[in-house]
């Protein structure tokens, strides 16, 4: 069977995540994944730090790759899409991981019909991520399982026929993290108030965390039995729930997360 060839468009910490998960799992040979520098300074920079790996200008050579990962920042598009443009075959398929830019956008300003826009979030750098994604009709159903089972390789995927649903998963997971982080950084805070040394809060927050985690993921119980597992009537898990509820710290999250995902579709539009 002849071996999948990628090429990836931008290679920052998004782009490499992908390209060594590729890697480890054996899904792309290292002589098939081509790095792509945006001229010749960058491909220095990218030989240097990434040695052993073919790297290249935009070239009518990229036309021999069967997928091109684009995973420039969203503003910078533009300014490599005629570029790409130029040397795209039909054939190919061109999965983009670029916040914001729908399909329809991408098609149009590459001239392109196989497209997919896949929406990862920033633990797929330890291979732990969850990606939605979309594609355009034009992509054939084996190519879809293709992209699918490379994207697992950092984590998990979720395929989505609405590409509207986008914006809500860059709301919920995409920007997931950064919630989490917060309500961390909170308990932390708190830790120290209370009298801990900064590595102590930090300590207790990120394995009580860690724990809470794994007996979420194994456990057949829902999160509200979980919290009634926890919080004994008239104790002290209750008292905190009880301040938690009257300050709608459930109702301030879920405004935070439609909030992500209006600027989300703000920013597809413009």
């Amino acid at each position: 069977m002849k071996p999948l060839r990628i090429a990836i468009l931008g290679c920052g910490n998004m782009g490499m995540a992908f390209a060594k998960s590729f890697l480890h799992y054996n899904l792309v040979g290292r002589p098939d994944l081509l790095l792509l520098g945006r001229h010749l300074d960058h491909c220095q920079r990218l030989t240097a730090t990434h040695p052993g790996l073919p790297v290249a200008e935009l070239s009518p050579a990229v036309g021999d790759y069967d997928m091109v990962f684009v995973a420039v920042k969203p503003q910078d598009f533009s300014k490599v899409a005629a570029g790409l443009r130029a040397v795209l075959r039909p054939e190919q398929v061109v999965v983009s991981i670029m916040a914001g830019i729908p399909i329809a956008r991408l098609q149009r300003e590459l001239e392109h019909r196989q497209v997919l826009r896949a929406m990862p979030n920033t633990p797929a750098l330890l291979g732990m991520g969850i990606t939605g994604f979309s594609a355009s009709p034009e992509v054939e159903r084996s190519r879809l399982h293709q992209v699918e089972n490379l994207l697992n390789a950092t984590g998990r995927s979720i395929f989505l026929e609405d590409e509207s649903l986008l914006d809500a998963v860059t709301a919920v997971s995409g920007s997931g993290p950064a919630y989490f982080y917060y309500i961390v950084q909170a308990m932390m805070r708190a830790g120290q108030e209370l009298g801990f040394s900064e590595s102590v809060a930090g300590l207790l927050v990120k394995q009580t965390m860690l724990g809470a985690y794994h007996l979420l993921n194994t456990s057949d119980k829902s999160p509200d039995e979980l919290i009634a597992a926890v919080a004994s009537k008239g104790g002290t898990t209750e008292a905190a729930l009880r301040e938690f509820r009257a300050g709608g710290l459930a109702e301030t999250l879920t405004a935070g997360i439609k909030a992500a995902q209006h600027r989300a579709t703000e920013l597809a539009g413009e």
